[in-house]
């Protein structure tokens, strides 16, 4: 038999859960701009590289292409969006996960690399199956190598706060 729902517990749960969601929110939207343009940067860098045969040579000359910084804003106003309404729902509603949600930033950097004219990458069996859209391999494995560290560990603070919410309810088991 189980006793009263502990409004403390949710309380506390809920509190949690938003700390971690506003820090993934903010982190994200802080990093996303910088990965979006290293990754498309690294990418046509290696292309031109492997179409000049020449070591050393780049396509960009260190400069980013206009379309790369307007990729940039875009996936990061879009994912930062997705971001927000994830979080602004109650837990019980939230069908996916930050990560899920950050895994889409593929989106704006394959169409400026698909546009340059960049070959899609060798994938392994497992990414191909798992992240089909993912043409070059820019799937994001945590929300730490969106280029900060610091971010990882809150996927997980997200997920157990969540979790703590969702025990703490009387209905959590309906």
């Amino acid at each position: 038999m189980t006793g009263p729902p502990d409004q403390g517990a949710e309380a506390s749960a809920l509190d949690r859960l938003v700390a971690a969601s506003d820090a993934i929110a903010t982190g994200v939207e802080a990093a996303l701009p910088g990965w979006v343009l290293t990754q498309i940067d690294r990418l046509l860098d290696a292309w031109s590289e492997a179409r000049s045969g020449v070591g050393g040579a780049t396509a960009t000359g260190g400069a980013i292409p206009a379309a790369a910084r307007e990729a940039a804003a875009a996936c990061t106003t879009r994912v930062g969006g997705a971001l927000r309404a994830l979080f602004a729902l109650d837990p019980r509603d939230q069908h996916t996960t930050p990560l899920e949600i950050v895994r889409t930033a593929v989106r704006e950097p394959t169409d400026v690399l698909r546009a340059a004219g960049v070959a899609e990458v060798d994938r392994d069996d497992f990414d191909v199956r798992a992240f089909p859209d993912d043409r070059y391999n820019l799937v994001p494995r945590t929300l730490g190598d969106l280029g900060n560290p610091e971010l990882g560990p809150f996927q997980l603070e997200w997920g157990l706060a969540k979790v703590a919410v969702l025990r703490s309810r009387p209905d959590h088991l309906a």
